[in-house]
C-alpha cells in the first residue's frame, strides 16, 4: 500500500485501505494486481485517468503511420504513361509510404505474364536508390503485384 505522496505503508486488509482513503477524500487505485500482495495506492483516480490519457495522447502524436498507396498498370501501357505512374511511385515513397504496383491482365494478356514481370523488374531497377522491394512479384488472380517501402525506413 502507498499513500497519495509514493511513501510505503505496508500490508494491509483491503478495508483499511478503503477507509485510509475515504478520510484522505481520495480513491484506493490498484496498481499492480499481479504482485504478491497486489500494490495498491491512495489517489485521485479521476486525475489519474486524465493523466493517463494525456501521455497517451502524446504517444500518439509522435507515431508516425504508412499508408500503402496502389498504382495500377497494364502490360501494354506506353512509356509516357509509365513514367507518369514513376514520378507517382516516387512521391510516395518520399513521402514515407509503401507502394504496391500492380499490373492487370485481361483475357488473352494472361499468356504474356512475362511481360508483366518485366515491367515490375524495370520499376525495381528505376526505384532501387529510393526504395526497397518488401514483396518480390507475385500472381494474384488476374494481376501481378509487388510492394516497394521506402529507403532507409
Amino acid at each position: 500500500m502507498l499513500d497519495q505522496e509514493g511513501k510505503q505503508l505496508g500490508i494491509m486488509a483491503p478495508r483499511d485501505g478503503i477507509k485510509l482513503a475515504e478520510e484522505a477524500g481520495l480513491d484506493l487505485v490498484e496498481i499492480s494486481p499481479n504482485a504478491n500482495p497486489p500494490v495498491c495506492r491512495i489517489m485521485d483516480y479521476g486525475k489519474y485517468k486524465y493523466q493517463m490519457s494525456k501521455r497517451a495522447h502524446e504517444a500518439k502524436k509522435k507515431q508516425t503511420v504508412i499508408h500503402l498507396k496502389e498504382v495500377k498498370l497494364r502490360s501494354g501501357t506506353d512509356e509516357h504513361d509509365f513514367q507518369f505512374k514513376m514520378r507517382h511511385i516516387e512521391r510516395f515513397l518520399a513521402d514515407g509510404d509503401k507502394a504496391k504496383i500492380t499490373i492487370v491482365f485481361r483475357g488473352r494478356e494472361m499468356a504474356h505474364i512475362d511481360l508483366g514481370r518485366e515491367m515490375l523488374k524495370r520499376v525495381a531497377d528505376i526505384i532501387k536508390d529510393k526504395g526497397v522491394v518488401e514483396q518480390h512479384p507475385r500472381m494474384e488472380g488476374k494481376s501481378l503485384t509487388m510492394v516497394i517501402a521506402p529507403a532507409g525506413k
